[in-house]
């Protein structure tokens, strides 16, 4: 094993730079030392090198970025019973502290000291090596590849939307924003038993591509600047009659949320995934008068990641055709480049060589 572990750094806000950093140690006996071999790029990630922070995770000290990722185990601690080396794994990269009232309920994404991969002041994992807990590694089966090891982050998220929305078969659901969150959760409901997954955005490249991948319709936001107007025209397009039954704003758009509300049918259920603005309009008395539920979606929880790597390994949804480019990792910060002049969908970034 090399002694060196190459790690890309944010510096400080538009500063990135590569770092020799130390090969990180096992300090409990159920950790594992990862070679990591593959690590996807994020929204969060670019956010975090254009602007040094996310509400109230500000950037105060060099980081290393990433959180995205898959890899090959090169040691393992002594207590580890589920792993040996060269497994490959998908990372969970968040560990929660298991004792907080949130962890003991099943609820560890909202735990209230998670350590979470690239989030201040948690180096990610856009290095050599990295040092996770047993139980956070999902091993792959043989028919999954690190590539889409590195994709079972955002799918995890994805699967942890459509669980929110408590998605059947037969129900009709409309995802507003056709990004890879967005493409993610229309895949993750048609898995479900969804029969109309119809996708919105305002961009037609989008669309193409949603209508290809999962979606079983697709719609142009554009076509009124008035909610109630475009979410008629849903209604009225696809022939959901009464309404949809389940919305999901993976946007963070005022306007998409607005219209999430009045494409739901009565007792129908909308799931806020997409982060936008801190504060927004909403149309609250039609959430009343129509008896909405309504739930926020935040990361992945337990059992989340495994689904993901479960519903890749059976081809119920597939990843592959969100990876639209990938770099070397001495190339690390064109993959940042590009998506944040939205180029593609997903640009995946290979770990450093010996």
């Amino acid at each position: 094993m090399s002694s060196k572990n190459p790690s890309f750094v944010l510096k400080s806000a538009k500063d990135l730079a590569f770092e020799e950093r130390p090969v990180p140690k096992i300090q409990n006996p159920t950790d594992v030392l990862i070679r990591v071999n593959v690590t996807g790029i994020c929204g969060s990630d670019v956010h975090y090198w254009q602007h040094g922070r996310i509400g109230n995770f500000i950037l105060e000290a060099p980081m290393v970025l990433g959180h995205e990722s898959a890899g090959t185990i090169v040691e393992t601690g002594p207590k580890v019973a589920s792993l040996k080396p060269n497994d490959r794994v998908a990372l969970e990269p968040g560990i929660s502290c298991r004792c907080c009232p949130f962890c003991k309920a099943g609820k560890y994404n909202l735990c209230v000291d998670m350590k979470f991969a690239a989030t201040p002041p948690c180096d990610g994992t856009l290095a050599k090596y990295y040092v996770l807990a047993e139980d956070f590694c999902v091993k792959l089966p043989e028919s999954v590849s690190l590539d889409e090891g590195a994709l079972v982050e955002p799918l995890a998220v994805g699967v942890h939307v459509v669980r929110q929305a408590d998605v059947k078969p037969g129900n009709s659901v409309v995802v507003f924003g056709a990004g890879p969150v967005g493409l993610l959760c229309c895949s993750v409901a048609k898995a479900f038993g969804a029969t109309k997954v119809i996708a919105v955005d305002i961009i037609d490249s989008r669309l193409e591509f949603a209508g290809r991948y999962a979606a079983t319709g697709t719609f142009n936001a554009t076509h009124s600047k008035d909610p109630n107007v475009n979410a008629a025209e849903i209604i009225k397009r696809f022939d959901l009659v009464f309404g949809a039954d389940i919305a999901i704003d993976a946007s963070g758009a005022t306007p998409s949320i607005n219209t999430c509300v009045h494409v739901l049918r009565k007792g129908g259920t909308f799931v806020q995934a997409g982060m936008g603005v801190a504060e927004t309009s909403f149309p609250i008395l039609k959430l009343c008068a129509k008896e909405i539920t309504l739930k926020g979606s935040f990361r992945y929880g337990p059992g989340d990641y495994r689904l993901a790597v479960e519903l890749l390994a059976s081809g119920m949804v597939t990843v592959k055709d969100l990876i639209t480019g990938r770099v070397k990792f001495e190339d690390a910060e064109k993959a940042f480049e590009q998506v944040r002049n939205g180029q593609g969908i997903k640009t995946l970034i290979d770990g450093p060589l010996d």
